[in-house]
């Protein structure tokens, strides 16, 4: 079994950059497993593969846009 840690980390949203407190988990070698919004009005980016942010306010589709212009295409976790 692989050891986990968590780190509090300060991620802004990736549509405005509104700042929020996340908890992120990462395993032993470094790679995220999953994170946690700390902070009240924004939510965890789902199926991004990285610890991503956004505010309760912006749309699904403005998300969306907004990852894939600083990301690029993302897969879906179906595809996984």
């Amino acid at each position: 079994m692989t050891e986990a840690f968590t780190k509090g980390e300060l991620h802004g949203c990736i549509v405005c950059g509104k700042l929020y407190n996340m908890y992120v988990v990462y395993d032993a070698n470094g790679n995220y497993l999953g994170s946690r919004v700390m902070s009240s009005g924004g939510h965890e980016v789902k199926g991004a593969g990285r610890p991503l942010v956004a505010c309760d306010t912006h749309s699904d589709a403005e998300v969306a846009r907004a990852v894939e212009t600083v990301y690029g295409q993302q897969n879906r976790e179906e595809d996984w």
